[in-house]
This record gives structure tokens, sequence and C-alpha cells, in this order.
């Protein structure tokens, strides 16, 4: 994981841009030098675990706005980097998707990014990421790898240095392209210009802003604007019917991937236009004229609806969303809002709140550098007029810029100060129901405009569609724990002269609850061991195993033959008609003589190892599995178990891999069972599950009982 010690927070001016561009120029010198077309430096926070972009390079910084601010532990390349210390590289499109979703969500373009961490030995002052079009090999060179770590290693140093002289470098003017010039000479570009005037299609000329800089006449004309209104501003601000996401993200899609893109729009009332964006580190020129075929192009374009939201608030709600897709359990949503939300918002605490029998509930908080300040409110009467209850009650937003208004309308809110200045509370509405509210609060006093109101509850919204569902996962876990515990044995009793111990693990998908199973049952005067695995994963699987536990222990006790108890449980199972087939392997032990009797129905065998540590697959005669034949029968086999042998009784999910023969596994169980057999019992079956690696995985449930015979005379 990391090649060095844990990052340090390295002090991070926040505020005014610095005197010095030290940032920019290492930022651009850097690019410069590895081709890169974009490019941000990150600086971590001296008083809490968050990375700031302190410098933007090469593109707009609206298009990284959703991680101005970020979390330490966020999902995302830069914190990766500043936490490893390492180099993280995304070498394209169906790359980035896969390890880091939640920003191929947010820009879902063919682009590769590299992120560096900024570091000298001794401590960590952030990280440098730089992106380079889709058509940037797949692999970084390793020329461009020598420099992304050298330069870096120099910034670091610098910042190092200047520390000890000087403030340290705070955020900086953002380091865009300038145009370049379009021809040599006066004469050149007037008939530069007479030229472009008289095409019979419209060109425009948009800054890396997507700002207009310059449009011919025809463009006006097919835009509907005089060229003088049209200059200087946003394309899809200066003609309203452009004003829709879908065109500005393919401005985006163009300026990063440095790749042509195109889109048809329909200009009021049924003109529709053909737009091609031709990119270049500088900027985009547009080729406007009329599209072609306007029925099909009708069929295929994007319409226009009133009055749509700006694109960097889109970014930062499908940033949220798609990290907010990872979240399991409550304390996974409340860790993703704490990543996510709080560093985006400048938020330094937050608090989930539930209720809970008529009480408030703190699902969980992150942030408090006193714990009790909000645990003391878990379960506080609903009645109780707190922020916390009224929101959670009314599903009504509140918020407070100040201590004071706060207290205004909550006198006795100054009794439990949480050492915080300004605070929102936001309703989380499910289903069209409060299911929580989330408090942001804010070291400083936080005046909230509207824009910002809306878009803090609109991300409410979302935490509150993975807090339901997380609430319910957690119930049902709850549910599957308490239904496992209750089916399974809570301990063995094994007679005297054997010593046992043995492990469950469920599946990881589904509820964690299946239908392995395993039991020592201490009659007297022999006791006996079965082990068996019902098909399935579900409660329905769960409980058919416990009843073939309970008939196997009831068959037991009346003193029933190995071969007995098997056929008897067979019947069990088709008599309950369940449909759903078990294979069970079932042993009379008898420690006394030395020996154990054995039944299967179609269970993986089980394995001897011997006291001199030799280890064999014991080829057990047996019957079918469990469920199919009501006439089965299932003959027994005698196996000698001498003082310090040791049985290994498992089910499928320790021994089969996908793509790994069952035989290989065997044997490799066995080669560990002779190395370590020797082991107390309980340490015994610990290294059985860590060295399986189908327990690993664990696509199937995993139950192991070991058995060791010991001489007790």
């Amino acid at each position: 994981m990391s090649d060095g010690p844990g990052p340090k927070p390295a002090p991070a001016a926040h505020g005014a841009p610095a005197a010095q561009p030290v940032l920019s120029l290492a930022l651009v010198s850097l690019m410069h030098a590895v081709g890169a077309h974009s490019g941000a430096v990150y600086l971590l926070r001296p008083d809490e675990p968050v990375l700031e972009m302190a410098v933007h390079a090469g593109m707009p910084r609206a298009f990284a706005a959703p991680w101005e601010r970020l979390g330490l532990s966020a999902s995302l390349p830069v914190a990766d980097a500043v936490r490893e210390r390492r180099l993280v590289w995304v070498g394209g499109e169906e790359e980035m998707a896969r390890r880091y979703p939640r920003i191929a969500v947010v820009l879902p373009y063919p682009f590769a990014l590299a992120a560096v961490p900024v570091a000298t030995e001794r401590q960590v002052y952030g990280a440098v990421f730089v992106t380079w079009p889709g058509a940037h090999p797949p692999e970084l060179s390793d020329g461009e790898r020598d420099h992304l770590w050298a330069a870096c290693e120099r910034l670091a140093l610098r910042l190092e240095r200047s520390r000890r002289t000087s403030p340290p470098p705070g955020r900086e003017h953002d380091v865009l392209s300038t145009p370049v010039s379009g021809v040599a000479d006066t004469l050149g570009s007037i008939e530069a210009a007479r030229m472009v005037s008289r095409l019979p299609y419209g060109l425009v000329s948009l800054d890396l802003h997507g700002r207009i800089n310059f449009a011919n006449t025809a463009a006006a004309d097919l835009l509907g604007r005089p060229p003088a209104e049209l200059l200087g501003m946003l394309l899809w601000a200066a003609v309203p019917w452009l004003n829709d996401p879908m065109y500005e993200d393919r401005y985006r899609a163009a300026l990063l991937s440095q790749e042509v893109a195109s889109f048809v729009a329909l200009r009021p009332p049924g003109d529709w236009l053909s737009f091609r964006m031709y990119p270049s580190t500088t900027g985009l020129s547009v080729r406007i004229s009329r599209a072609r075929a306007v029925a099909e192009m009708a069929r295929d374009a994007p319409r226009t609806g009133p009055g749509p939201s700006r694109l960097v608030t889109i970014s930062q709600v499908l940033s949220l969303a798609a990290a907010l897709t990872e979240a399991v359990g409550v304390q996974d949503v409340v860790q993703l809002v704490w990543d996510e939300v709080a560093p985006a918002v400048g938020s330094q605490a937050l608090a989930v709140l539930g209720t809970q029998g008529g009480r408030l509930h703190v699902l969980g908080h992150r942030g408090y550098p006193d714990p009790h300040t909000v645990e003391r409110f878990d379960g506080l009467p609903l009645a109780e007029r707190t922020p916390g209850t009224q929101v959670l009650g009314t599903g009504v937003p509140a918020f407070f810029g100040s201590r004071q208004e706060l207290q205004r309308l909550y006198p006795g809110r100054h009794e439990t100060p949480d050492g915080f200045a300004a605070w929102a509370y936001l309703p989380l509405i499910a289903s069209g129901r409060p299911v929580g509210t989330c408090v942001l609060a804010y070291a400083d006093p936080h005046v909230f405009p509207a824009d910002e109101r809306a878009v803090l509850t609109s991300l409410g919204g979302l935490i509150a569609q993975a807090l339901e569902r997380a609430l319910l996962y957690d119930a049902k876990h709850r549910l599957a724990q308490g239904l496992q515990q209750a089916l399974l044995p809570h301990s063995l009793t094994p007679p005297a002269g054997i010593e046992a111990a043995a492990r469950y693990l469920p599946a990881t998908h589904g509820m964690e609850i299946g239908g392995d199973f395993y039991d020592l049952v201490p009659t007297r005067p022999l006791a006996a061991a079965v082990i068996g695995d019902v098909q399935g994963h579900n409660v329905t699987a769960a409980g058919l195993m416990g009843q073939i536990r309970t008939g196997v222990r009831a068959f037991t006790a009346v003193g029933q033959a190995p071969h007995e108890v098997m056929s008897s449980t067979n019947r069990l199972l088709i008599d309950l008609g369940a449909d759903l087939f078990a294979s069970c392997l079932y042993l009379r032990l008898d420690p006394a003589h030395g020996r154990a009797v054995m039944a299967r129905a179609g269970h993986p065998p089980p394995l001897l190892r011997r006291p001199d540590g030799q280890v064999r697959v014991l080829d057990l005669a047996g019957g079918p599995l469990l469920g199919i034949d009501a006439g089965a029968v299932y003959p027994t086999t005698e196996v000698a178990l001498t003082p310090g042998s040791v049985l290994v009784l498992y089910t499928d999910g320790l021994v089969e891999t996908p793509g790994v023969d069952i035989e290989d596994a065997l044997v490799g169980l066995g080669e560990l069972l002779t190395d370590i057999g020797d082991q107390p019992l309980e340490s015994l079956a610990d290294e059985v599950v860590r060295n399986s690696a189908a327990a690993r995985q664990r696509v199937d449930d995993v139950a192991v009982l070991l058995l060791r015979a010991r001489d007790d005379g």
C-alpha cells in the first residue's frame, strides 16, 4: 500500500491568491513536460483531513467543481495518491468507470488521468493530477512517469523550504491557455476576417470557458443575435434555446477528450441546426449549419426544457448519487456524506438523525471534537422542541447562519454548545415520509443564499434514498444474524476423548444467511457429529436447515444407527415438501475404541490427519442427496480414529472456487494440515479458513467442523 509513512497534514492557506504563483508555475511546467492538457494542485488543510484545490490549469475550474474540497478518505485518485503515497494512473474511460465510477458519472468522456503525491520523506503536502486526451496510450511511458515524480518531488522540496521563510502558498489564480495570435500581420488579419465573413455557414470561436470571442455574420444570422451581443457571452447563455445542459455537456466532452463533438438543436419554431465543435488546448471552433434530413434528426435531437439548472450543480448531484450507490449500511451512508458532501459545502461536522420508538436516534456523526455533544440527543423524545426533532417531524429544512439565529428560536440550545457557529438541518424524505435529518455544522458564521439552500435540500433527497435503503438493509442484516445464531449451536460439547472446533462464514451475497450447518450431539454411550448444506442462501434454506438439524438430533436421541439417521432425515425432508435438496455427512463417534462410523449423502468427503502428519481424503460409500429419493439407502463406513488424529469436516464453500479444480484445493488443504495440524484445534480452525481461497471470496456459505481424538485415559 504505502512506500512511506502515512500523510501528515501540511499547512495550507485558505483565502487570497498567493503573491508568487509557486503552484501555478510548477503545474504548468509539469503539464508541458508530459504533454498534459489540464491539471490541478491540491493542498492538505492543516486543521482537518481535507484536500483543497489550490490551482487549476488548462480547463475551467467548473469541470472539477464537485471535487473542490474532498475528504482524505474519499475513493478518488487524488485522495488515494496522498493516502497511499503512490502514483495513481487511470488509462481511459472504461478504467475510470470501473475504478472511480463517481468521476465517470460526472465526466463520462475519454481521457486519461494521473495523480501523484506532493511529499517529502517526512511530510505530505498534497497532490497533483494531470489529464490527457482520450488518444493517449493506455499506459504511462517511463519518461512521463519519471517527469511526474520528479516534478512533484521538486514542488514538495520547494514547499518545505518556503515554509521556513514565508507564509505557505494558498489558492492561486487558475491558469488557462491564452489564444494564439491568428496571422502575422494586420493585412492578413483583415483578409482572413473577410474570408470568414463570406462563408455560407456559421463560424464561432469559444475560449476555454465557453465565451464567444468571434462570430461571423452567418453564425449571427443562424443564432438570431447581432454579433455585438454575442461577443464575451457564454454560447448557451447568449442564445436562450441553447440553454440546456445537454449542449454544454458536448462542449465539456470536446475540451476534455480533445475529440470533435457535435449535436443538433431546435431553433424555435421549427429550424434544426447542426453544431460541430473542433477543440484545441486554447478553445473551440464551432461550425454551425442547417441540419439535413430534419425529420430524422428531430427524432434523435435533445428537446429543450424550461429553466434548466446549471451543469455544475448537476455535476455535484451526480457525483453524490454515484457515491451513494456504493453505500450498503447506515454507517456507509454517514461516511460517504462525510467524505463527499461535507468537503464540497465547507461543513466541518455532520450528524445523521433518525427516529425509533417515538424518540430521536443518532444514526452516526463525524467531525465533533466531543462526541458527547451530539450523542446526548440520542433517545430524546420527539415531543422535545429542538431543531433536530422539528425538522424530523415536519420535513421542513432549517438554516441557521449564526449562533444568535439558533438561540433566538431555540433558547435552550445554548445549554449544549457544540463549538460550531452555523448549521443546516436537512430533512431526509424518502417515499413521501421523513426517514431522518442530516445536520451540517460550520465552524464560522455562514450565509445560506437561496440557491445554496436549494442545492442542499436536493442533496438531502439523494441522501434520504440511500438512508432508507441502508435502514432496511441493516434491519434485514440483524434479522439474518439473529436467525442464523438461533439455528446454529451456541457451543459444542464434545464427549470424553474428543476435542472439537467449528467455524461458520455466510456467503457475502444476499442476506448473509445460508443453509450450511453443523452440530455435535453428546448422546450416551456414543456421541454423534453432523455437517450439511441445504441449497440456497436465504431464509427458506436457513429454516429448512434448522428442521434438518432438529431431526438429526431427534433420530440420534432415540438410538438410530448412522444409516437409519440418514434415511429418516431423507424422508423428513421429502415429507416437508420444500423442493430443496441437502447434502449431509453423519458420524457416530466411539473414541473409547478409536473409531468412527460414517454415513454420507452427496457431501464432500472428509479429510483425516493421522498423528504422524499424513493426510488422506476418506473415500466413503454414500447415497444421493437428501430430499430426492424416499427409498434411498445410505451405507456406512468405519474409520480408525486413533488418539491425535484429526477429522476435518467441511461444506463445499471451503474448497470450491470458480476456475480451480476441487482436487487441487483438497491437495492444498491436505498440505496445510500436514504442516500445522498439531496446532491447538481453535487455531487450526482459523488457519483452515484463512488459507482457503474459496472462503476468502465467499461466493458460498462455509462451515468447518474439526474433531481431534485424544487419549484421556
